[in-house]
């Protein structure tokens, strides 16, 4: 009896803290890999290095000098060289090391077996990066960070630069408008595609940007941002008008530049302002009812292509945004998306989108959209034409807060004469009255 109430007492605080751990593990992850994870893995890696390597083919046969100074001083076995190892470097999401490789071996080889360290270490995922030529870095990823998205609190959005998601290797997916000017977004509903738009909006807001929407959804998703857009068209009408106002300022650009050789110091800053175009349900503008609209179609659509191919140089960035597009679209629709350099795919209903959206820069990428599951919106595939791919999720901003950003940033509004027909109607709210202060009555004294 004495032994078992013993073992009782010790098991109980034994089981509580099991309990707290796989509840932290599965409700808290970060708070799990802090405490638990990253000790555990960073032994299991300096413990078992070698031997890891090793059974992975990653080891070298040693040199001349090293064989025979092994044989001089001991009688063990001469056994292969693994990469020479760096400091580990831990982080709130996993680990850092770098590799110096053995001469003879690529990135590609220890890339090849980043599924094998991830077992042998215990972690979620491994991913492989090259540092400079003989030198790699191995991330180590502790738990699944795209479950529950935390944005890195020292990143803050730049001019034309947006940080909008996570990727799955828990780096900060930044929408960079200066090296990736142009780029095609697509999401079918419930899919994330708003919510990854109004990151977008919010972050440009903060800074000198002329904000331009075209949405044919009778201004559904863009429509709580009118406080800080230049212009917003609703339907197909307004989006012929205000399309040939955009080439016209492009091509003024243009003349400006022509004439000066460059940008002149009195030029006003309104003339210079880098100007975004948000065109959301872009399959809106290719759809036509009658033939008679047909003319119109065609216009639009080669205004926005020649927009995609000149207005770079001119400070005009095209960010497309639909729930599908493909050829089926219509005249102009390859050569529209052939423009677009940057591609970001939500969940999709059909492969045929995800094959639009990247099967032309990363085929082996559309698997991956495809994969995508409803149950986690804001999950998409993110890709550009240098072939480079990876998994990214948008964090949660509701439109309150995205519109309160608007808001508050609609003093830094550009003068864009061009664009004042355009400009929305915004209602004046109301000032809200603080609460009169409640007057007691003074006690009656005697």
């Amino acid at each position: 009896m004495t032994d078992l109430a013993t073992l009782l007492e010790v098991g109980g605080p034994v089981a509580a803290l099991g309990g707290g751990a796989a509840y932290a593990r599965a409700k808290h992850p970060g708070v799990y890999w802090s405490t638990v994870g990253l000790p555990v893995s960073t032994v299991r890696l300096l413990s078992s290095y070698g031997s890891v390597m090793e059974a992975c083919g990653l080891a070298v046969a040693p040199s001349r000098w090293r064989v025979l100074a092994v044989k001089a001083t001991t009688r063990r076995e001469v056994r292969p060289v693994p990469p020479r190892r760096g400091i580990i470097r831990p982080t709130t999401t996993g680990l850092r090391v770098r590799l110096r490789l053995a001469p003879g071996q690529e990135p590609a080889d220890v890339a090849a077996s980043a599924e094998r360290l991830r077992h042998a270490w215990g972690v979620h995922a491994v991913y492989v990066t090259t540092v400079k030529p003989g030198v790699v870095e191995l991330r180590l990823v502790g738990f699944d960070v795209l479950r529950r998205v935390r944005m890195p609190r020292k990143l803050r959005p730049d001019l034309l630069r947006v940080p909008v998601a996570l990727r799955e290797d828990a780096t900060p997916f930044v929408r960079d408008y200066r090296t990736v000017p142009h780029q095609l977004t697509l999401g079918a509903t419930l899919s994330g595609k708003s919510m990854y738009l109004r990151h977008l909006v919010a972050g440009l807001a903060r800074h000198p940007v002329a904000l331009v929407g075209i949405d044919c959804k009778r201004g559904v998703e863009l429509a709580p941002f009118a406080p800080r857009l230049s212009a917003l068209a609703t339907d197909p009408e307004q989006a012929a008008e205000l399309l040939p106002v955009l080439i016209k300022e492009m091509e003024d650009r243009y003349d400006l530049i022509k004439a000066r050789q460059g940008i002149a110091p009195s030029t006003p800053d309104e003339e210079i302002m880098p100007v975004v175009l948000f065109v959301d349900e872009v399959a809106e503008l290719f759809l036509v009812a009658t033939k008679k609209d047909e003319g119109r179609r065609d216009e639009m659509v080669t205004q926005l292509i020649r927009l995609a191919q000149l207005g770079r140089a001119a400070g005009i960035y095209l960010e497309v945004c639909g729930q599908r597009f493909g050829a089926e679209l219509g005249k102009g629709a390859t050569m529209l998306r052939a423009q677009l350099t940057g591609r970001v795919c939500h969940r999709v209903n059909d492969e045929a989108s995800a094959k639009m959206a990247l099967g032309d820069i990363a085929p082996e990428a559309v698997s991956a959209a495809c994969a995508i599951a409803p149950e986690r919106p804001g999950l998409a595939v993110a890709g550009d034409t240098s072939g480079g791919w990876s998994r990214i999720r948008t964090p949660y901003l509701s439109l309150g807060d995205a519109a309160g950003a608007c808001r508050e940033s609609a003093h830094l509004v550009p003068d864009l004469p061009a664009l004042k027909p355009f400009r929305p109607d915004v209602p004046v709210r109301p000032p809200v009255e603080a609460p009169s202060p409640v007057v007691r009555p003074r006690p009656v004294t005697d």
